[in-house]
């Protein structure tokens, strides 16, 4: 499984029908993606804690992806990218991006299982 996170707004927009493209797609040519549930919530609290938006995270059956997935190395670890649009297929469940009340991203119970 390769987790993305976004705004839960932007997921409430996305249709079944249309290809997701993510904020990153156009800009840098891919979506970011993690393949660990932890590395994500280091990832949100690094560059998103300030952003007061609701967030989900997708996760994502690799297998199911029509469009290229490079895992690449960033810093000490390795990040899933898709070079391309995602099938919404591909998004095999949807996740609420829990924060505390200081607005620090947590890692979700639904998630967590997958850390074992």
């Amino acid at each position: 499984m390769i987790y993305h996170m976004l705004p839960a707004t932007v997921w409430q927009q996305q249709t079944t029908e249309a290809l997701y493209q993510g904020d990153t797609l156009f800009t840098e040519g891919f979506i970011h993606c993690t393949g660990e549930p932890q590395l994500l919530v280091r990832v949100a609290n690094h560059f998103y804690q300030a952003m007061p938006d609701d967030f989900v995270i997708l996760c994502i059956e690799p297998a199911r992806v029509q469009a290229e997935i490079k895992w690449e190395p960033v810093d000490a670890n390795h990040f899933p990218h898709i070079y391309g649009p995602l099938n919404v297929d591909a998004v095999v469940c949807v996740v609420q991006f829990p924060r505390n009340p200081q607005g620090y991203f947590l890692l979700p119970e639904e998630l967590a299982a997958t850390e074992n």
